[in-house]
């Protein structure tokens, strides 16, 4: 089922390794066609653009586009206790990690009277995406929200696809999970829109003609500063076509999964973990590198059994024997770490021997889960760390989401008129040295300094 590239006896710089590796084929740019026209009509025509293409897309035209805070609440009520238990450890894991994560504000004396001081400041509204196509992902809003709550940001909203499937009181709205994880978090803004055009909402804000006047006024859903969480191509060509108004986390491809395993490991683990991947996405990715060849045909013998046993085997069968998916055998545990650091895999596990010393060598992953008892599923849900993450070989220069993901950055620099003269005749040459003057005469003008020419 799974192909084998077998790169054993060659020495491949990074760009033939790159090359050489199972990889999606997803082409953003071509979406761009589609998403175009779907972004200018809703930002002509706002909430009546968003009704239809929710029919056109969804097979639903929702009653509102804003879930009502008692939908919301029943949602909550109708949920199963143990999936209520399961996504409260969840949030409860989320917010202790990414507490660690808040950044302190830092002052820097550079002369006596000079200071400079890093700020970090919250943006000011964020919109979260929550996909709701093949899978329903209530863990994503808990990986979307916790982050940018404890970032401080004062406003956020999320938006879900509306269901077809839904019924009664929650007909025409987001899946009831997904609705009841953002009441566990407080969040009480839901749009149901999905898709590109959720992103242009967010982007462009929309007049909610759906929802009831308050005061006699229309309600608004103001834009957004930044536009987090993952979804289908058409959501990344959004994100691409709208980068600029708005921020992104990033363009996020198909989900992938790279195993670095030697003999040592057990295949129905390493088996298990490839088709738990595969099951998210016909275009997900699933790739074993190992220098075991005995490994590699038990790991193939296993994917095959379970690929066939599983709910979602058509899903996961289509993506193992996609190009995106495979096994490499490599001539050791050295060559297989090149390998992975030029794959720069969304998720990667290591189950080696000594898998910490073998994972404190990769540098480039979305997230790297070490040993045997640490599963990708675990991240996905309850480990604490975020599984919001670079995809496509994005992880050699970008990180995952994480409460930096909605802070900015900001100096603050104090000068006093003792320490600007101090340094002002340095302003001057080297303003001087670019022939941009005024810039010299902007500090000459303060200190009285003589401007050498």
């Amino acid at each position: 089922m799974l192909s084998t590239t077998d790169l054993r006896g060659t020495d491949l710089s990074v760009t033939e390794l790159r090359a050489a590796l199972p990889r999606a084929e997803y082409d953003v740019e071509a979406a761009l066609h589609a998403v175009t026209p779907i972004v200018a009509d809703v930002a002509e025509r706002g909430a009546e653009a968003l009704l239809e293409l929710a029919e056109r897309f969804d097979g639903v035209r929702p009653q509102r586009l804003r879930v009502p805070a008692e939908v919301m609440q029943r949602a909550l009520e109708l949920l199963d206790p143990d999936v209520r238990r399961a996504l409260e450890v969840s949030i409860e894991r989320a917010r202790l990690v990414h507490a660690d994560q808040v950044r302190t504000d830092v002052t820097t004396q550079v002369s006596p009277g000079g200071t400079v001081t890093e700020r970090w400041v919250p943006v000011d509204r964020v919109g979260l995406y929550v996909p709701g196509g093949l899978a329903v992902y209530p863990s994503s809003v808990v990986m979307n929200v916790v982050p940018a709550q404890i970032a401080g940001v004062s406003s956020l909203a999320v938006a879900s696809p509306p269901q077809r499937d839904n019924a009664g009181e929650l007909a025409g709205y987001p899946h009831p999970t997904i609705l009841a994880a953002c009441a566990l978090l407080g969040v009480d803004e839901v749009y149901a829109t999905g898709g590109a055009q959720a992103v242009a909402a967010f982007a462009h804000g929309f007049d909610d003609t759906t929802a009831e006047p308050v005061d006699g006024r229309v309600p608004r859903c103001e834009p957004v500063s930044l536009v987090t969480g993952p979804g289908n191509v058409y959501v990344a060509a959004a994100k691409r076509l709208l980068k600029g108004l708005i921020g992104i986390d990033s363009e996020a491809g198909p989900t992938e999964i790279a195993v670095l395993a030697d003999a040592g490991a057990d295949p129905e683990h390493v088996a298990a973990d490839l088709v738990s991947q595969a099951e998210h996405d016909p275009l997900a990715a699933s790739v074993l590198v190992t220098d075991s060849t005995e490994l590699a045909a038990a790991v193939e013998e296993a994917v095959t059994r379970r690929a066939l046993a599983t709910k979602h085997s058509e899903r996961v069968r289509t993506a193992l024997t996609g190009p995106q998916s495979g096994v490499v055998l490599v001539d050791d545990l050295d060559a297989g770490l090149a390998v992975v650091n030029a794959y720069g895999a969304e998720h990667l596990e290591i189950i080696t021997a000594d898998s910490p010393a073998v994972a404190a060598r990769v540098r480039n992953a979305g997230a790297v889960f070490v040993g045997t008892y640490s599963p990708v599923s675990l991240g996905d849900y309850a480990a604490g760390s975020n599984h919001v993450l670079p995809t496509g070989g994005c992880a050699c220069h970008s990180s995952g989401l994480s409460v930096q993901s909605f802070l900015r950055g900001i100096h603050v620099i104090h000068y006093d008129e003792q320490a600007l003269t101090e340094v002002g005749q340095h302003v001057v040459t080297l303003a001087e040295a670019e022939d941009l003057p005024a810039h010299g005469e902007a500090v000459t003008a303060r200190t009285g300094q003589t401007v050498a020419r």
